[in-house]
């Protein structure tokens, strides 16, 4: 007999780059899900998966087995949709996935007040270094920045100008940029973000056009952490203007080179194509177009 804790363990192997990383996810112990998958195996008669400590692929049957468990659990929590209140109000569980940084400060406040519109919805905030839907149990994604190939649907949420900045102490002691240029004589901080070549800016004014390759003085993976760092003057960084707009009016932070546009990071919401989307995905994704145009 084949569980629903079969199916879910079938999805997350298929999400996961290792056994161990899908025991994480389930909340189990690796040898327990070997053992669990070792009995879905023995019930179907099929091999599943090839395992060793770092690594686990799925075999044809057991991508064909995934496929269709991601499915029936679609339809499964799709079904208490179908037996609403009379007060229409949405039930079930929404999974939503965002960055570390964005998910906290812009996303979580606003899942606080899409929670009182839907009492009866369980949320789930999973906040990622780099979320993708084609790898992770989500329902929506939010992504920021340039978009890689993706069986889901892009929607637009809001434009995110990127601005670079430096603390009044940094400029007093080396000076502003006049010119991109000036940019070589500089200590700039980067971040490591969706595997973008990060290093490489690209700048323009009006119809000019340049492209810079810059010498990192500082570098991290997390935006809050390189935003801090030009707060406390080791440097200029190229930061979205969300994370960097309070910085600024509270003069930590002091825009440059403010008449160049560097490359934009617009923020997207990846969704499922229309006939896998929920109502609960639908009026997360009104919400959210709402609030943030506003």
């Amino acid at each position: 007999m084949i569980s629903l804790e079969d199916l879910r363990m079938s999805v997350t192997l298929a999400r996961s780059e290792s056994l161990s990383a899908a025991a994480r996810h389930l909340n189990v112990s690796p040898p327990a899900l070997s053992m669990r998958l070792r009995k879905l195996e023995a019930v179907l008669g099929l091999t599943l998966a090839s395992r060793d400590a770092r690594r686990l692929s799925l075999t044809a049957d057991g991508e064909r087995f995934a496929r269709q468990s991601a499915l029936l659990l679609e339809q499964l929590e799709a079904l208490p949709e179908s037996f609403k209140q009379q007060n229409d109000q949405l039930v079930g569980t929404l999974r939503l996935a965002a960055p570390f940084g964005y998910g906290r400060q812009r996303i979580a406040p606003l899942l606080a007040r899409f929670a009182r519109l839907h009492p009866q919805l369980c949320l789930q905030l999973d906040l990622r270094e780099t979320p993708w839907p084609d790898r992770h149990d989500s329902d929506a994604v939010i992504h920021i920045g340039n978009l890689n190939d993706s069986s889901w649907v892009a929607r637009p949420l809001t434009p995110n100008d990127r601005w670079l900045c430096a603390s009044p102490a940094y400029l007093q002691q080396h000076g502003a940029p006049a010119s991109p240029e000036q940019l070589a004589g500089h200590r700039c901080i980067c971040i490591r973000e969706n595997d973008e070549d990060v290093t490489l800016w690209h700048l323009r004014q009006g119809q000019e056009r340049k492209t810079l390759r810059i010498k990192p003085a500082m570098l991290s993976n997390d935006g809050s952490v390189a935003r801090r760092w030009a707060e406390e003057g080791l440097g200029l960084v190229l930061r979205s203007q969300w994370d960097v707009s309070q910085s600024l009016a509270e003069g930590r932070l002091v825009r440059v080179l403010a008449d160049w546009r560097f490359d934009s990071a617009p923020i997207n919401v990846l969704v499922p194509s229309k006939k896998l989307r929920s109502a609960r995905v639908q009026a997360l994704l009104s919400f959210l177009e709402t609030a943030l145009k506003t």
